[in-house]
């Protein structure tokens, strides 16, 4: 794993921007939380199938979401992929600041024509990946290769201090199967990251700090 991304701007009002430069990526990522701030997604990357992923998680999140992705596309994919979730990780981390007053877990299960994935996640901040998408594995998705989803994904959950589990229940048709992986991800976080008015802007944890 990479080094996490450096900020730009402090978070202020759940919204956070987060740039990333190295000799093989230039990630720029803007986004105010999942719920916030409906807005249409500005999605820039040169991998097509996962700027078309992106645009869904911004959509079906209800968050203002900016990604800039500039890569070594040319060896391949790997590293542009694989940025792009730490930075978007690193955003959504500084955004929820000190993370009190949040729902702090969601889950959600999505369906979509024959495929089901539940996705269910804590921003407890302790991150842990459980990935089982086993239809996709070793496929591609016209030029993108499904391996990589699980690189963003490993990604996503170490920067957002997120503990992330995705499950194939039903289905297989690869692109159904990573389709909704993003969509379930983008309501169970709209979930996670809502206000909770029982807190009163407590802290979710028995802890008293995440």
């Amino acid at each position: 794993m990479t080094a996490p991304a450096a900020p730009v701007a402090p978070a202020a009002g759940r919204r956070a921007e987060v740039v990333r430069e190295t000799r093989e990526t230039k990630i720029r990522v803007a986004l105010t939380l999942p719920g916030d701030a409906p807005a249409a997604p500005k999605i820039s990357t040169p991998v097509p199938f996962l700027s078309h992923m992106l645009e869904a998680l911004g959509r079906h999140s209800a968050m203002a979401l900016e990604v800039e992705a500039e890569g070594d596309v040319e060896i391949d994919d790997h590293h542009t992929v694989e940025d792009v979730g730490l930075v978007l990780g690193a955003a959504i981390d500084q955004a929820l600041g000190d993370r009190k007053g949040i729902f702090r877990y969601g889950h959600f299960s999505l369906a979509m024509d024959e495929t089901l994935v539940d996705v269910a996640l804590d921003l407890g901040g302790r991150p842990y990946l459980v990935y089982e998408l086993p239809a996709i594995a070793g496929k591609w998705i016209g030029r993108f290769d499904c391996e990589l989803v699980r690189e963003f994904y490993q990604a996503l959950a170490v920067q957002a201090r997120m503990n992330l589990h995705l499950h194939l229940r039903a289905g297989g048709n690869a692109h159904h199967v990573v389709e909704a992986s993003f969509k379930g991800l983008a309501r169970a976080l709209r979930m996670a990251c809502a206000v909770d008015p029982a807190l009163d802007g407590g802290t979710p944890s028995t802890k008293g700090v995440i």
